[in-house]
């Protein structure tokens, strides 16, 4: 049997990005397989944040091209680009004093007719959200009276209330603790396994190894490598990219690797 049709999925081709004339990302190809669940990891100032706003089509590359689905991303009109791709980036917020059930209710706008009020069945799908992401007891609380851990969860609500066929996040687990970020973890590969395209940041090895089987390595805004968790995460490239050095093991519950880290003596 062949496998999947990456025209199906998320494509990016020769993507530069320059910030105050320094190239920050630097020829990127990537792609993820559609119904698939990534991470993209890296060191610090690896390009991680400024490639995936490019995926989203939120800034706009120096040169090269997105495509999602088989459509050219930025070539989309607005609306119709938001029915397709919602973006959680990292610490985002609103300053607006919003109820929660409010800001979550936002992520139906481009499904919506530009005079039309929210419907029934917007009403049920931000109640979907709102559950999935488990902030129904914060649901009338006012948005700028939430901890950061709070408003990522309500930032990824209104995400899933878009009900996008690709879901690009930086750093979801950013302020959560552990149980919300196994929680959170969990939830995207639901998404995954439902349909939904799903590349995430992450800064944690082993949130990485533990959800997600598919890495792009990041270093220096190139792909350093890509493929499989398994077959890429080697001690080997850990102590490349990442300058430590790391024994690959086998969690003795899932089966799926897990990494020890210690510092070069």
């Amino acid at each position: 049997m062949s496998g999947p049709d990456k025209s199906e999925g998320l494509d990016a081709s020769r993507i530069d990005v320059r910030i105050d004339g320094r190239l920050i990302v630097d020829g990127v190809d990537c792609s993820v397989a559609p119904g698939t669940f990534s991470a993209l990891i890296g060191p610090n100032g690896a390009g991680k944040s400024t490639l995936l706003r490019v995926l989203a089509a939120v800034e706009r590359p120096e040169s090269g091209s997105v495509e999602f689905a088989g459509n050219e991303l930025f070539s989309l009109p607005r609306r119709q680009r938001a029915r397709v791709v919602s973006f959680v980036e990292q610490d985002s917020s609103t300053e607006l004093s919003l109820t929660v059930r409010d800001v979550v209710a936002l992520g139906r706008t481009p499904h919506q007719g530009l005079f039309s009020d929210a419907n029934a069945s917007d009403d049920a799908i931000v109640a979907k959200a709102i559950e999935a992401a488990e902030v129904g007891l914060l649901a009338d609380r006012d948005v700028t009276t939430l901890s950061g851990g709070e408003r990522q969860r309500v930032m990824l609500a209104k995400a899933l209330a878009q009900a996008p066929q690709l879901l690009l996040l930086d750093e979801p687990s950013n302020h959560l603790d552990i149980a919300a970020q196994l929680s959170v973890l969990g939830l995207l590969g639901t998404l995954a396994r439902s349909g939904v395209t799903v590349l995430a940041a992450l800064h944690d090895l082993n949130l990485a190894t533990a959800y997600c089987d598919h890495v792009i390595v990041l270093q220096g805004g190139r792909v350093f490598a890509a493929g499989a968790t398994s077959a890429v995460l080697t001690p080997e490239l850990l102590s490349e990219v990442y300058g430590v050095r790391a024994t690959v093991l086998q969690h003795p519950q899932t089966g799926r690797p897990l990494v020890a880290f210690s510092p070069f003596e």
